[in-house]
């Protein structure tokens, strides 16, 4: 709710408190934003809720509310419609001096959070001694821009890479490494991470199929464990070598997170067992120690395990998990805890948050959430894979994108007879090429499935990142036309609306901190995508219809103004999303 929206509901909530009674004056007055202008900005429908309690025609109920409702410095006369519907329109002298008070904000009017809290978010998460696949994709690019929008509402946020980077892989890959390909044990940057991966898969498969090296890779794992040396190591340089290629796929993301990995819990993890032991929630079944859950059952009807301690001693992702919410509740402090991660994984974190609620180990003032998100999927609507069948690579995959865009470019430019330098042709092909990759995996619900498509999340045109660009872009062209200094327009300058696309647009922008609130809460970034796409609808239906160098004063220099805040609107939107904006394109 805006800051506009709140000042309506106490109005109301006074109004009905007067009209019927102190008993109503906290009752919800039901106000939402209208979708058509006709029926004014806001809309309160609370006359039909209440009509039936108080034993009187909705009208009559909306009638006693107005008479003794003071809006006059918000709103023109309230309107009685229908029903007994409340319409209320905001003044344009009330819009003005909105539009005036941010137009020097920073924030753009944006408040901080009121109780600012230690929030974690969790997410990209990928497996040493493996690539990033486009699987990583929505863990990184969604994780990244729900972080973006905490810190920017004030929040201690800390960003938590739980990197994979313990377990029995790496017992099988240090055996067969020293067997095979002995240097890279001893040798930093003896192998590049495509050639780990080709080794990890040829040592799973040994694994598979070979008892005696699956033996010596277990007991591998127990060196690694007891902290051998030589094992230790090796396992350092392994993961050193997939940390580079890693980083080099945040920095093409500009993404900053802080690795956390499963080793970092591992001292933990006996701890965890004997603790749930003590507290008997832990039970032993078929010889591993299990906790059985509330309210989850098999085929059978029986409740299922979570399998704490497996039969041969071993831990597992659900006693790491458990491990990481002790110590993020107690020692990080954390009163909000996010899990990025796919909607596959949703039963695993039911059961993990319900054991450490009976543990005791969440207090109450401490709120977990899984952040589900849905496949990716190919245009033919099935697992999104390489030709072969082989797990699309996130560096490939983002190279692709900005070597389309590049071709894109080159043959717009061709078309219109410009010419360009190398830098600025190689710049715009890069921030384009990987904004298009992120704003197309934002803009959907996170919660369903999407289709990749390059010519879709590339094109000028519909919910895309360069058709928010360009709108940006054509901003800063109107003040290269015009040789305008926005930045200098003067902090008197005064918005003045006159036009129906002035006013549609300058409401719009008001809404800017009423979105990023929802955000806020639901984690959902594709609320803030669409604000921000008809936001741009609604400055080119502005530009198309109301004139901006071409007009007299003092509306050529107000114009000026509502596009240099709108602008600004985009960049900060965008900026939230992990999208940089293009002064040109």
């Amino acid at each position: 709710m805006n800051a506009t929206q709140e000042q309506l509901k106490v109005k109301l909530q006074q109004a009905m408190g007067v009209a019927f009674g102190q008993e109503y004056a906290e009752a919800d007055p039901i106000l939402v934003t209208t979708n058509n202008p006709k029926f004014g900005d806001y809309q309160s429908n609370v006359s039909l809720s209440l009509a039936k309690k108080l034993g009187q025609q909705p009208r009559a109920v909306a009638t006693a509310i107005v008479d003794k409702l003071d809006v006059s410095g918000l709103c023109e006369a309230p309107e009685i419609a229908g029903p007994g519907f409340i319409n209320l329109r905001l003044k344009t002298e009330y819009l003005e001096a909105q539009l005036n008070a941010i137009q020097t904000d920073p924030r753009l009017g944006v408040p901080l959070a009121k109780n600012p809290k230690r929030e974690i978010v969790d997410f990209s998460a990928p497996n040493i001694a493996k690539e990033m696949h486009v699987g990583h994709l929505r863990s990184t690019i969604i994780g990244d821009s729900i972080a973006r929008i905490l810190e920017f509402k004030g929040h201690d946020v800390l960003r938590l890479n739980h990197v994979g980077d313990w377990g029995t892989q790496f017992g099988m890959l240090i055996v067969y490494l020293r067997e095979m390909y002995p240097d890279a044990l001893t040798t930093a940057n003896a192998l590049d991470i495509g050639d780990l991966v080709e080794f990890y898969k040829k040592a799973k498969k040994r694994f598979d199929e070979d008892e005696n090296f699956k033996e010596t890779a277990r007991l591998e794992v127990v060196k690694l464990q007891s902290g051998a040396e030589d094992t230790l190591h090796a396992w350092k340089l392994l993961c050193e070598q997939s940390r580079r290629e890693f980083q080099v796929i945040y920095n093409l993301l500009d993404i900053t997170i802080t690795e956390r990995g499963e080793s970092f819990y591992n001292p933990l993890l006996s701890g965890v067992a004997e603790d749930l032991a003590k507290l008997g929630l832990l039970v032993e079944d078929q010889g591993a120690k299990v906790v059985f859950l509330e309210g989850f059952t098999n085929k059978e009807g029986e409740p299922l395990p979570l399998i704490v301690q497996k039969s041969d001693g071993g831990y597992n992702y659900a006693t790491t998990d458990l491990a990481a919410i002790c110590y993020r509740t107690q020692k990080d402090e954390a009163k909000r805890i996010v899990y990025v991660t796919d909607s596959g994984q949703a039963n695993h974190f039911a059961g993990v948050f319900q054991v450490a609620r009976r543990a005791g180990w969440i207090p109450d003032d401490v709120e977990m959430v899984h952040v589900p998100f849905g496949l990716v999927l190919g245009e033919d609507g099935k697992k999104f894979k390489t030709r072969s069948g082989d797990t699309v690579r996130l560096r490939d995959l983002l190279d692709e994108a900005v070597t389309r865009t590049r071709a894109d470019l080159e043959a717009r430019l061709q078309e219109d007879g410009r010419e360009e330098t190398e830098e600025f042709k190689a710049n715009v092909s890069q921030v384009v090429g990987i904004s298009a990759v992120k704003y197309a995996d934002l803009s959907q619900n996170r919660t369903t499935d999407y289709k990749f498509s390059f010519d879709r999340m590339l094109s000028l045109k519909g919910n895309t990142a360069p058709y928010m660009l360009y709108s940006y872009a054509r901003v800063k062209s109107i003040g290269r036309k015009g040789n305008i200094d926005f930045a200098n327009l003067g902090a008197d300058v005064k918005i003045m609306l006159r036009e129906e696309a002035e006013f549609t647009l300058a409401k719009h922008i008001l809404q800017l901190g009423e979105v990023i609130a929802t955000v806020e809460q639901e984690l959902l970034p594709n609320r803030l995508c669409e604000y921000l796409y008809d936001l741009s609808q609604k400055f080119n239906q502005f530009f198309e219809n109301c004139p901006v160098l071409q007009s007299e004063e003092p509306v050529r220099t107000s114009r000026l103004a509502l596009s240099d805040l709108t602008a600004r609107t985009l960049k900060l939107g965008l900026s939230l999303l992990g999208i940089q904006v293009l002064e040109r394109m």
